[in-house]
C-alpha cells in the first residue's frame, strides 16, 4: 500500500470546501438551492474537479453530477450533496463529495486494476430547502423516485417539474437515473457529524451504525379560553399549562432512554395568543429520533398515555396525530467493520454511533448496502456558518476512506 499524507490530503479538502462555500445564491451568508444558477455553478465546479481527478464525468436527469473510474460492471458509490439550507455552513455534504473524488483520484492517478469501478456522486437536493420534499436526486439514483414529487413547488409557485426543465434537464428521463441492484455494490458516505458526541470524546473519525428513524407527532390540547383576572386558578382549562407539562414529559421519558430516543418540541402555537387571555388551544410538534425503531415505538406509546392522563387530570381534550413516519436505516455490519479497520490504520479503533440527522444514505439504502464515516465538527455545530471541522480531521477521513477502497470486495 502507498504512503498517505493525511495533512496534504486534509489542505486539499480545506482548500476545496472554500472554493465551493464561495457559491452562494447571496453575499455574506451561504445560500445554495436546488436546481438554482447556484446549483449549476457548483455542479459544473465539482465536474471540474472530478475531471481533474482522472474521472469520466456525466450528469442525470435529476442534475446528479457522477465522477465514474474503472469500467467494471459492479459499482462502488461514493457521494454527499451540495445542495445547502439558508445561511448555512461549508462542510455539510459537500466534505463527502470532496472526500470522493480525493479518494478515487488517489487510484486514478495511478491506473490502479480495482475488482469494482468507482462512482463518486454529488447529489443536490438533499436538505429540501427550495421544494417540500428531500433527497429526490438520490432516490432516483436508488430507483426509488415519487413521480408526485415533481408536483411539489417552491416559494415562487415553480414546479419541481418546471425547475427540472429550466435546469435543462427532461422528467421524462429520470428512471434512465437509476442504478440496476445487480451494478451497486455498496454506497459509503463521508459526513461531518453534525452533533458533540466525537469531539467529546476526542475522537476525529467515527463509523454510524444506523440513521436514526424519526417519528412526527402533532399535538392539539383544548382547553377554555379566559379572562386572566377572573377564572380562579382552581377553576381554569388553560391549554397551554397542560402543553406544557406534556413537553416536559417527552424530555423526561428521551432521559430515562439514556441516550436511545431523543425527543424535541421546536413549534408551538398558542390561541387566542394575548398576554391576559389564558390559552384555549395549543399545537405542539413532536420530533422523537432513535436508532432503535423498537425504542422509538415504545416511546410514543408511552408518550401518548401520558398525555391522555394530562388531559384528564386538566379537564383538556387532546388529539395526538403522527405526521410522519421513517424507520431506521441500519448501516450494513460488515461495512462498518470494514470501515472501522481503515480509521485504526491512522487511528484508534473508532466510536460507532448513530446519526440523529437524515442523509442520502436512507435513500441509497433503497438500492443496495450502505456505510457512513463520520468527522468531527466543531461544537457539534451545523446548518450555521459556525460549522467547521479541521483539515487534519478530513484528511484522516479521505485517507481511511482510500484504505477501505484498497480492502473493499463487492460482494
Amino acid at each position: 500500500m502507498s504512503a498517505l499524507d493525511p495533512d496534504a490530503l486534509g489542505a486539499r479538502a480545506e482548500s476545496m470546501i472554500a472554493a465551493l462555500g464561495s457559491v452562494s445564491a447571496e453575499p455574506g451568508r451561504l445560500v445554495r438551492l436546488y436546481l438554482s444558477p447556484e446549483h449549476r455553478r457548483a455542479a459544473d465546479l465539482v465536474a471540474g474537479w472530478m475531471r481533474a481527478a482522472g474521472l469520466s464525468v456525466s450528469e442525470d436527469a435529476l442534475g446528479t453530477v457522477r465522477g465514474r473510474f474503472g469500467n467494471a460492471s459492479r459499482r462502488l458509490l461514493i457521494g454527499s450533496h451540495i445542495d445547502t439550507v439558508v445561511d448555512a455552513g461549508q462542510f455539510d455534504g459537500p466534505l463527502g463529495v470532496i472526500a470522493g473524488i480525493l479518494a478515487a483520484e488517489h487510484f486514478a492517478s495511478a491506473n490502479t486494476a480495482l475488482p469494482f469501478g468507482i462512482d463518486v456522486l454529488a447529489f443536490g437536493d438533499e436538505e429540501g430547502t427550495r421544494f417540500s420534499a428531500t433527497l429526490a436526486s438520490s432516490l432516483g439514483c436508488a430507483g426509488a423516485f415519487r413521480p408526485e414529487t415533481l408536483g411539489l413547488t417552491d416559494a415562487k409557485g415553480i414546479s419541481l417539474a418546471d425547475a427540472l426543465r429550466a435546469y435543462g434537464k427532461n422528467p421524462d428521463d429520470i428512471a434512465a437515473a437509476a442504478y440496476r441492484r445487480d451494478e451497486a455494490a455498496a454506497y459509503v458516505e463521508v459526513h461531518i457529524e453534525q452533533g458533540p458526541v466525537l469531539e467529546s470524546r476526542n475522537q476525529p473519525l467515527g463509523v454510524v451504525s444506523a440513521i436514526n428513524g424519526q417519528t412526527f407527532l402533532l399535538l392539539e390540547i383544548f382547553g377554555e379560553a379566559g379572562h386572566a383576572g377572573t377564572v380562579p386558578m382552581l377553576l381554569r382549562r388553560d391549554a397551554l399549562a397542560g402543553g406544557a407539562e406534556a413537553m416536559l414529559l417527552a424530555e423526561q421519558i428521551a432521559r430515562e432512554t439514556r441516550g436511545e430516543v431523543v425527543a424535541t418540541v421546536g413549534r408551538l402555537n398558542v390561541e387566542p395568543g394575548a398576554a391576559n387571555v389564558i390559552p384555549g388551544h395549543v399545537v405542539l410538534w413532536l420530533d422523537m429520533r432513535s436508532g432503535s425503531d423498537a425504542a422509538r415505538s415504545q416511546f410514543v406509546e408511552r408518550f401518548k398515555a401520558g398525555c391522555r392522563d394530562i388531559a384528564d387530570r386538566r379537564h383538556l381534550g387532546v388529539t395526538i396525530t403522527t405526521t410522519r413516519e421513517v424507520p431506521t436505516t441500519p448501516c450494513d455490519a460488515g461495512l462498518q467493520q470494514q470501515l472501522g479497520a481503515a480509521v485504526a490504520g491512522f487511528e484508534s479503533e473508532p466510536p460507532r454511533l448513530g446519526s440523529g440527522a437524515g442523509h442520502d444514505g436512507q435513500a441509497m439504502a433503497k438500492l443496495c448496502p450502505i456505510g457512513m464515516l463520520f468527522v468531527r465538527c466543531r461544537g457539534g455545530i451545523s446548518h450555521n456558518p459556525m460549522e467547521y471541522a479541521s483539515p487534519r480531521d478530513m484528511g484522516l477521513a479521505v485517507a481511511a476512506l482510500i484504505r477501505f477502497i484498497e480492502k473493499f470486495q463487492p460482494g
